[in-house]
Formats: C-alpha cells, structure tokens, sequence
C-alpha cells in the first residue's frame, strides 16, 4: 500500500473528514489547542481509519498525546472521561516499558520476549492497532531525525512493531514497516535492491501488462470472470528471499508476477489450467494450498511459469474471500515468515486477537463487546536486571524464576528483590516485574523448598531440577534426612510410630527405606505421611461407597463421603491411594473403566499423568457440606522473644485459615525465652503439619508442636 499523504493539521484533518462523534471531536479539540505534533497525529487518525478502528480508538491515540505532552493537564482531563477510554490511553503508557528496555540494546534474541510482555501487559487489542499506526507515522517522518535517533527508531520498529503486524496479519502495516526499517538500517543494501528495481522497473511493468492483457483475453475465452493485478514485491521481501535462498537478485522469478483473484474455488483450478495452458509451467514452482493449507490457514495456488518473451512469471490464484481473509491476517503466517517453534498457548492467544480483525456482519455493539473482552492470560513475563524477558505460568514464585534462569541459579538463590525491593522467595511476581536473584557462591538449596504447604515451589519444572539435586547426595544421607523428617513430624504432631509399616503400601512404595527417601525428595509431604498414621489409629471407613441421590440434581451430593460431582449423580467413587485425598482438600475426579469415579488431590502427580492421556475423562468434584468438619487441636510453641513475635505468630494462624478458641503466653526471663500455647480449630492433620512448618519458619521460633494427647 503506498503511503497516506500527510494531511498536515489535525484541524484540516477535520474539514476533510467531516462531522465526528464527539468523544473524537473533544480530544482533537484538547490536541489542536495546544498544537501537539499536528502531522504525525493527522497520519495515525488516517492509519486507524483505514483499519476500520472506532472512534474510541483514534481519541485515545489522541489523548496518549495530549498525556505525554502535558501529564498535569491529562490528569486534569482524564476523571471526566469515560473509564474505557482511560484504559486504552493506559495501555499505551504501560507500552512504554517495552520501548524503554529495547533502548537498553537487551541481549541477542530477546526481542521475542518483549513481544510477548507488550501483549502481556497490553490487555486491548486495540491499543495494539494505535502503536503500529503511531510506529509507522513517527517511522515515515523519520527522515528529520538525527542519525542515532532513526537508528533507534528502525531497530525498535523491525524487532518489534513489524513482526507484531505480521503475526496480527495487518499487511498494509506490516510491509511499510519492514521496508522503512530495512532502508534505515541497511541503507546500502536497500538502496542497491531499489537500483536494480528501477533499472528494471519501465520493462517488468511492459511484461507485466503483457501478461495480465493475455491473461485476461484468455480467461475471458474460458468465460471465467477474474480481477487480473500486478503483484508488487517489497524491498525488504526480496532481500529476505535472497537471504533465505542464497540466491541472487537475477535469479529471483517473482519479481514479475501477478495475481488473479475469482468467485470460487471451481474457477480457481479453472484459471489455473488456463495458465499452464497459455504458458509452459515449472514443475517445482507449484504450490496447492487450497487443496493442502498452510498450517496457519493460508489458502491460494501458486504456480510459476515461462511467460511472454521466454521471462519467468509468478501467478497466484484464489478466490476473493481468501484474499480478503489472508490480507486481513486470518492465515497470520508468521511462522512461516519468521521462523521458529512458538508454542501453543501463545499461538492461541494470537489466534484470539486475529479474529477480531475477520469480517462480519454483526452490529458494532456485538463487536465492541469483543473488543473489550480481556486476554485471558495465564502467563506471566518477567524482567532480569539486563532486559531479558522469560515468562512463567502466572502464580510461580521468584524461587521459580530463579530455577527458570538456569538450574544453578536456583540452587544457589539466597533471596531476590523485584523491582529493587527485598522479598522473600515465595513472592509471586506479576507481568513486567523486574526480578534480581541473590546467589551465594555455592549450591546450598533447602528441602524445604520441595514442601508445597512452603509455598517456594510451584512450577514441577523447577521442583523436578531440585529433586535431582537431592538425588545425586548419597543415599544414606537422604534415608537419614528422610528418617528424621519422619520423626520429627510424629513428633510435632504427637502421633504414633506403631504402625509404620504399612504406610509403604499406602504409598505403593516396596519398603520403609524407598518412603523415608521419597520424603527426603519431596515426592511425599510430612503431611501425608501424618494424615496416613493418624488414620490408621481409627477405625476402619470403607474406601468405597455408592451414592443415592437422584440424578436429576445437577450437584449429586455422595452422602457417604461427602463429595458433589458436577452433572453426575449415582455414581460410584473411590479415594484415591496415591495421594490420599481429605476433606478440604482441592480435588478433581477421573472416570475410570469399571471402578467408578476415583477422586484425587488436584496436585497429584497420578492425576496429572492420566490427564495428560485422558483428559476427556477429568471432571470436576468437590467436597459436600457433610465433609466441612474441624476439630479442636492444642499446640505449644517455643522462641527467644522479640517484638512482634506473638502479632507474626496470630498472623500466621490466620492466613492459614485456622481459627484460635483459646491462647496463653509466658516469659522466661532468665534464659529470653517465650512459650505459647494456642487451641485451634483445624480442618485435618495435613492442614495442622503446614501450619507447624510455617510456624517454625518464622524467626526467633526454636520449636513448635502439637500438645501430646492420652
């Protein structure tokens, strides 16, 4: 698309456009007032026209204007406007970011995280469409720049704004962009590509109407009806085809080439047996991706052929709604372009913004409640001090992150700050945080990191790389970590060892030292271990039971057990043994061949497994009101005293949603020691030992333990 005529001044701009809707017309008032870069904004309103952006859209590139310009004044204004339009001037702000770590010159293939954190952190596609119009304004006016400004400019438009259009499928950006990037940054070469083009330019537009004036005649004699246009190719195009082929610019065949463009797919095929009829083809060059389409969706043939005066000649074929659908970028072949993997969930999310761009015939309050949807976004993309961009599943801690870095990073991690400030291990960042980890100079990690009641791991990526660490120490030493976590917990918890060998079994463990060991690597939690032997003490509950509850409620409560299965009633379950689900625990069910419903804890590695293979057979369960039990537990703690020791204690307690009946304290004097004794309400033992372990985490606590029963 040749580029839009600078209309100048935005209020010519205005006269030429005619009446506008007022939330357009109070911020081109607010910008003309104070004259605010008048021609590069009269270019970005032109650009979002063309791409069919709403009013909303082209004030909000206005006002972003007026917010960089005159932030006091902004502030003044922005309380009076509409809150959605706040947002997508804030979308613009938040982008700023990214702009302001590409400055930093980030490492060598970080340009594809900061794509990722602009999407990220850019919830409104449509702030999208204002700062690649913006891009390529400031991009077209980049000739009055100082040499390391333009620079800048073109680097930050080829690694990010161009690659974001070609994967939105915004053509009549995207190619502008990569060619003004392209002539900025490699001046030379793109003005040697533009010379050999010119001095071909008067006879490829002979041979090109040549071709199209017997094309026409001969698809008029096939009675197929076609639009016939040259193809032109871009600069920056050629040279990437050149790069990716080694090829030389006289061995390129598609620098002539034209397009024909029919009602349907029957003429298509028609138009293309015209073709290979008036011209000899090239067996190699023919591409069906109607019949066969690209994995991005993109539908056309392509065929090359010797044309008039024996010159090769490129011709695409497709009907008109797979031009207006791959112009539009629903193909989105950006993976093609570019190269590289992707991954699913980021491909997904592309996909969601790209059908915004389809056409439809819906009204404009259907497709502005679209626009407004959020990206759902289960990723988060964070900063190192140098400007490189990972990203994690939203949730993970800064321990995750530093195991994400590199493994010995994580092994040796002491603490982290974000965004400058000192946080403990188990703070979960969000999107754009800047994470520096704090490392000792050797691997010292703590086993208390596998515990997830810790809260220091949640990714099994990096849970997997800690527990390999502990397994290449010796195994006498993880038996004899293993034995002592073991003791330790029966002790805390005052339960007794009698009945310890049959907890290897529960666990479908050969022997008591293969358990001791999976402790000591955290595939087993205290917990679990201490939930399993208090069981054992009581008497036997059946494993198995059968519900009677009618199927026409749609949450079949299971009286016996207590467990609400979504839609399902009549249904029999099973606990599973792997990993021992109690009430309160987040559980989900899997449908079984013959044995029911077994019901698993939500984080259990079986359930993942089988998730993985059968995820159709997952569904969703809950404990009924019958499972909402608690009983009343005694515990003793034991520290050296300091200030706010008792508030940290109660806070504790509180967040683990336990309640207190009852607490007392006394002082040691002589030795600065505290004891305190609390009556809580729990819901189970697992509930109780990460209480215990949170407990003893805090400082100045020497131990802590529930008060021995009988």
């Amino acid at each position: 698309m040749p580029p839009i005529a600078n209309t100048g001044s935005l209020q010519s701009w205005r006269e030429r456009v005619g009446t506008l809707p007022p939330v357009l017309g109070e911020a081109l008032d607010a910008c003309v007032s104070r004259k605010l870069h008048e021609a590069e904004c009269t270019d970005v309103l032109d650009l979002l026209g063309m791409l069919g952006c709403d009013a909303q859209t082209q004030a909000a590139a206005l006002w972003f204007e007026l917010a960089r310009a005159d932030p006091a004044l902004w502030q003044e204004r922005r309380a009076k406007l509409p809150a959605e339009l706040q947002r997508l001037v804030d979308g613009q702000q938040a982008a700023e970011q990214v702009w302001a770590l590409h400055a930093q010159r980030p490492p060598q293939g970080a340009a594809e995280g900061l794509r990722r954190l602009l999407l990220a952190i850019v919830r409104d596609l449509r702030v999208v469409f204002v700062l690649l119009a913006r891009q390529l304004a400031r991009m077209r006016a980049a000739a009055n720049l100082a040499d390391d400004e333009r620079q800048a400019l073109a680097r930050l438009t080829r690694d990010i704004h161009a690659p974001l259009a070609n994967r939105l499928g915004i053509w009549q950006l995207k190619w502008e962009l990569e060619d003004l990037a392209f002539r900025y940054l490699q001046p030379d070469t793109y003005r040697r590509i533009a010379r050999l083009l010119d001095e071909r330019r008067a006879d490829r537009e002979a041979f090109i109407r040549e071709s199209l004036d017997e094309l026409q005649r001969a698809l008029a004699a096939a009675d197929i009806r076609a639009d016939l246009a040259g193809r032109p190719k871009h600069i920056y195009s050629i040279w990437k085809k050149m790069q990716r082929k080694s090829l030389d610019f006289s061995d390129l065949y598609d620098i002539r080439a034209v397009r024909i463009l029919v009602d349907n797919i029957t003429d298509c095929y028609a138009a293309l047996g015209v073709v290979h009829g008036r011209w000899p083809h090239l067996p190699n060059e023919f591409d069906d991706y109607i019949a066969r389409p690209k994995a991005n969706g993109y539908q056309s043939l392509h065929t090359a052929v010797i044309g008039p005066a024996g010159k090769t000649l490129e011709v695409q074929i497709r009907t008109h709604e797979m031009h207006r659908a791959n112009e539009l970028g629903v193909a989105a072949h950006w993976r093609y372009k570019e190269g590289g993997s992707g991954d699913a969930e980021f491909e997904a999310k592309i996909a969601w913004m790209r059908k915004l761009l389809e056409p439809r015939g819906d009204d404009d309050s259907t497709l502005a409640a679209d626009l407004h949807t959020e990206l759902l976004e289960d990723r988060v993309y964070l900063l190192t001090p140098k400007g490189e961009v990972f990203d994690l599943a939203r949730g993970a801690t800064v321990l995750d992150f530093a195991y994400l870095v590199h493994t010995e990073v994580g092994h040796r991690c002491r603490g982290a700050k974000v965004n400058g400030r000192i946080v403990p291990l188990t703070f979960q960042p969000q999107s754009g945080d800047r994470v520096e980890i704090l490392t000792g100079k050797v691997a010292d990690p703590s086993r208390d990191w596998l515990s997830p009641h810790h809260g220091y791991l949640n990714t099994s990526r990096a849970r997997d790389k800690l527990r390999n660490w502990f397994r290449r120490i010796a195994h006498d030493t993880n038996l004899a970590v293993g034995r002592s976590m073991f003791e330790r917990e029966l002790r805390r918890l005052a339960l007794s060892s009698a009945d310890v060998g049959k907890l290897p079994a529960h666990f479908h463990l050969k022997n008591q030292d293969e358990l001791l060991i999976a402790l000591a690597l955290g595939e087993i939690t205290p917990g679990q271990i201490a939930r399993v032997v208090q069981e054992a003490a009581q008497p036997a509950q059946p494993a198995v039971t059968q519900s009677s509850t009618p199927v026409a409620s749609r949450h079949s409560t299971l009286d016996h057990s207590a467990l609400s299965i979504e839609g399902i009633g009549n249904l029999l379950t099973t606990l599973a043994r792997c990993c021992q689900p109690l009430p309160g625990d987040p559980v989900r069910g899997f449908i079984t061949r013959g044995r029911g419903v077994s019901v698993h804890r939500a984080d259990c590695a079986s359930l993942a497994r089988l998730a993985r293979r059968d995820p159709d057979r997952v569904i969703e369960v809950s404990w009924g009101s019958a499972a909402a039990q608690a009983y009343e537990v005694d515990i003793e703690l034991r520290g050296y005293d300091r200030k706010g020791l008792q508030k940290d204690v109660t806070s504790v307690i509180s967040n683990a949603a336990t309640h207190i009946i009852a607490s007392s304290s006394r002082q040691f004097v002589r030795t600065g020691e505290v004891e305190m004794r609390f009556t809580l309400r729990v819901r189970d033992f697992e509930q109780l030992s990460a209480l215990l372990g949170k407990l003893l985490a805090l400082p100045n606590v020497i131990d802590v333990r529930r008060v021995g029963v009988g």
